[in-house]
């Protein structure tokens, strides 16, 4: 029976990918709030992230979409315009506010693993919990946005297990919903009462499981295109991939979405869905952007590692936490994009206090020929990321 399926090449399907995510898209097209508002909705949301070696990794996605991107865009689109607002999907995230109310049963769930989780049994024990909790929230509702740094304790402030109650409590009360960050200050977060920050939002009512399910799937598949239940359930990672096969079933037998065959790029044929008019889609893709970008370590084509070495070839693992010694390849690598193909990496630091780019190590994947070319296209590149983060030279160490 899935032999009489249609078939995804590997080209087809690494297509069909990168249109959905937007790196299909001229990325020297002018850059507005409004534009850089489009393109987040498009990808459905921009991880963010605190590393800060050469930039954000925010800033890094959209930089790689908008050439003429700048922070300060995103910045008036989460604490001005509200177009957009910080919590979690899979880590902290940058999301449209229209979507909000598909965070209350986040919220309930997370408050609810939150509190069996180690974290908040080591941080507060007995009845303390509430206590520190009602105080927080007490504080803020009374004197307005705090940081943590407004709330004293005795404990030094340290790693994840060294947070004083306080912090930790903002936290918690972050990711259960009832505080959000109207601003960062550097990247310090900001917290005030939800009400406060998303009134009308606030005031919407928590949708139902049944309707929960359908957006979480419905709009997952706008944003992939081509994908299995799990790739789905994990997009958002606000549903069970059990809930996700069901989803599917029902929409094959709609009409909505129809079984395929995907080829890997090692000929290998994998069960998949695709949205019912992936060809009229397909038929109106641009060709790819004749030029090389450099991608965020968080990009979202290479979030599932499995699928990115299925569907491009590429193995890309993000070695931040990695000991030194131990590591491949380096410590914020970024994988080069040369039109639809990904052809190397490469580990740049940024040193600001001379204003220097410094290239640690460049890798071009197996296959891949050094040709004068293409050394020029990633020095184009990597000049347009040099006046991105500042710096007026660029040093290669290796």
């Amino acid at each position: 029976m899935a032999d009489s399926f249609p078939a995804l090449s590997a080209s087809t399907a690494q297509r069909l990918f990168l249109g959905a995510q937007g790196l299909l898209d001229d990325p020297s097209r002018r850059a507005t709030t409004v534009s850089v508002q489009a393109l987040i909705e498009r990808l459905g949301f921009v991880q963010m992230d605190t590393i800060n070696i050469l930039a954000r990794a925010h800033d890094l996605t959209l930089f790689s979409r908008l050439d003429a991107y700048r922070p300060e865009q995103l910045k008036k689109l989460l604490e001005t315009k509200q177009g957009l607002f910080e919590s979690f999907t899979h880590d902290a995230s940058a999301i449209p506010t229209v979507w909000f109310p598909h965070w209350k049963p986040r919220f309930a769930r997370d408050r609810e693993r939150m509190q069996a989780h180690a974290w908040w049994q080591h941080h507060f024990r007995g009845t303390e919990a509430g206590q520190v909790v009602r105080d927080v929230l007490a504080r803020i509702a009374e004197e307005g946005p705090l940081k943590s740094s407004d709330f004293e304790h005795p404990e030094k402030r340290g790693p994840w297990w060294g947070w004083k109650p306080q912090k930790a409590a903002l936290d918690f009360l972050w990711r259960s919903g009832e505080l959000m960050i109207p601003r960062r200050d550097g990247f310090q977060k900001v917290y005030d009462l939800t009400e406060r920050v998303l009134p009308g939002h606030h005031a919407l009512p928590c949708p139902d499981a049944a309707e929960h399910l359908e957006w979480a799937c419905a709009t997952a598949v706008e944003r992939l295109w081509v994908f299995t239940p799990k790739e789905l359930a994990d997009f958002w990672g606000a549903i069970e991939a059990a809930e996700a096969k069901d989803w599917c079933a029902a929409a094959a037998k709609a009409g909505r979405i129809v079984p395929v065959q995907v080829e890997s790029v090692d000929g290998e044929l994998r069960p998949a869905f695709a949205l019912a008019d992936w060809e009229a889609r397909l038929a109106k893709l641009p060709d790819p952007p004749e030029c090389t970008r450099l991608l965020c370590p968080f990009e979202p084509i290479l979030r599932d590692r499995a699928r990115a070495l299925r569907r491009f070839g590429f193995d890309y693992r993000f070695e931040a936490f990695v000991p030194e010694a131990k590591r491949q390849h380096g410590y914020f690598v970024l994988p080069i994009l040369e039109g639809a193909r990904l052809v190397g990496r490469l580990d740049p630091k940024l040193h600001r206090d001379c204003g220097l780019l410094e290239i640690k190590g460049l890798w071009w994947e197996p296959g891949i020929k050094a040709t004068k070319a293409r050394k020029h296209g990633l020095e184009e590149a990597l000049e347009r990321l040099a006046g991105f983060v500042g710096a007026e030279q660029i040093q290669h160490s290796s």
